[in-house]
Parts: C-alpha cells; sequence; structure tokens
C-alpha cells in the first residue's frame, strides 16, 4: 500500500509543479474533503457606511449576497490573497486593516466537499465614488456587485456569522 501511496504523491507532485498558481480542479476537491482552507473575507465598505456585496449563485454556496473572499494559496501572503480577490472581484485594489476584524471556523457538517474554513474577515475601504463595473450582468448574475446601505435578507446562509459587521435596516 505505501508503494501505491508514494506513487499517487510523486503523480501529484508532477501534475502540480507549482502549487502557488492554483490547483487542478479535481486534486483542489480532494484535498479540500481531507483538511481545512484558510480564506480571507474582505468586508469592503465606504465612508457612507455603505458595503460592497457580490451576488453569488453556485452549488456550494448557494445563492444570495455574499462578502468578496478567497482561498489562501500555498506560499501567498494574506496581503497578497486580499488584493488579488479585490481585483479578481470587484476589479481595483482596496486599502485594509493589517488585523484581521474577526476569525470563524465555518465547518459544513452536511458535506465533505469544501466543509471546514477558517475565515479571517479583513476590513477594507473603497471610496463611495466607486461604480462597480457589471457590464453585461444582471443583478442576479454571478459576480454581479451593489453597494448595500444595510445588510440584505437574502445573504448567502454561511455568511450569517458577518451580519453584526453591516449596518442593520
Amino acid at each position: 500500500m505505501n508503494d501505491q501511496i508514494t506513487q499517487a504523491v510523486e503523480t501529484l507532485v508532477a501534475a502540480v509543479p507549482d502549487p502557488a498558481r492554483g490547483l487542478p480542479d479535481d486534486i483542489f476537491y480532494y484535498i479540500s474533503r481531507t483538511t481545512p482552507f484558510i480564506n480571507v473575507d474582505l468586508l469592503i465598505q465606504d465612508e457612507r457606511g455603505r458595503t460592497l456585496l457580490a451576488w453569488r449563485d453556485d452549488i456550494h454556496s448557494g445563492t444570495g449576497w455574499h462578502i468578496p473572499g478567497g482561498i489562501i494559496r500555498f506560499k501567498e501572503t494574506i496581503a497578497s490573497r486580499i488584493q488579488q480577490v479585490a481585483l479578481s472581484e470587484i476589479g481595483t485594489p482596496v486599502e485594509y486593516d493589517p488585523e484581521p476584524l474577526a476569525l470563524n471556523e465555518m465547518i459544513h457538517h452536511d458535506r465533505d466537499l469544501r466543509g471546514h474554513f477558517i475565515s479571517l474577515l479583513y476590513r477594507c475601504r473603497l471610496d463611495s465614488a466607486f461604480i462597480p463595473k457589471n457590464a453585461g450582468l444582471t443583478p442576479m448574475d454571478a459576480g454581479y456587485l451593489k453597494w448595500h446601505e444595510a445588510c440584505p435578507a437574502n445573504m448567502i446562509a454561511y455568511h450569517d456569522v458577518y451580519r453584526a459587521y453591516i449596518r442593520q435596516p
């Protein structure tokens, strides 16, 4: 059995020579069934107290508004992941507080795939003049961005832990 495991590991190493660049889906999903992931979530607010949220609609998270976030890659700094999430999800860098606002362990007992996260919430700032780039998207398309004056009722379920950080209606 050890020879088979050694051979399997060698195959994986050959298939992913630079894990910092990301993993093929099959490998990512296997790892997500065997170990917790650490991710950063970006609580992006402007000077008026509005919160920038993105619409999500996928098999892993369900449908609703969510705080932009992303899994830290191998040998990637937290600072780098924060800015990569900002660039990929909202199209611009953000200012952020260096200390996390909250740390949450999110365990999804109903599934193994992507079932355990350690989430670091960072307070981020954007100027209120920022206009989300939603060209070609409708409000119900994944990735649609919107400033919210108050916490929407239809947040994705596992982001309910963040309601306390968003102005209430």
